[in-house]
C-alpha cells in the first residue's frame, strides 16, 4: 500500500508553471488521504483565475501514478481556505525573495 509519505515526494515533483516551485513547497497542498487502490489530494491555487489548473491536475494524477502504481488518482480543487504567501515553506519563501 503506498503511503501519504510517498504521495507527498510525489507531489513535491508537480511544479507550479507559473511560480516556478514544486506545490508542496508552495503551501497549496491541503489534503492527502491513501488507500489500497485510490488516492484523493485537496489542493489550491494561488488564485481562482489561475489558468494552469488543468496542468497541475494532470500533473498530479501523473506523478502519483508513477510513484505508488495507483491509478484512481482523485484530485480536487478546494478555496477554503484561501491560499496566502504564509502557507509556504521557509525554502520556497527564500528562493522568491520573501522574509521569512
Amino acid at each position: 500500500m503506498a503511503t501519504k509519505g510517498e504521495v507527498l515526494d510525489a507531489l513535491s515533483r508537480v511544479i507550479d508553471p507559473e511560480i516556478g516551485l514544486n506545490i508542496v513547497d508552495i503551501g497549496l497542498v491541503y489534503r492527502v488521504e491513501v488507500d489500497d487502490e485510490h488516492v484523493e489530494v485537496d489542493f489550491t491555487l494561488t488564485s481562482p483565475g489561475c489558468p494552469l489548473a488543468d496542468t497541475i491536475i494532470a500533473d498530479i494524477r501523473k506523478e502519483v501514478t508513477e510513484a505508488t502504481g495507483i491509478d484512481d488518482i482523485q484530485a480536487n480543487i478546494v478555496w477554503n481556505p484561501p491560499w496566502s504567501l504564509d502557507f509556504m515553506s521557509e525554502d520556497a519563501r527564500l528562493q522568491l525573495g520573501y522574509p521569512i
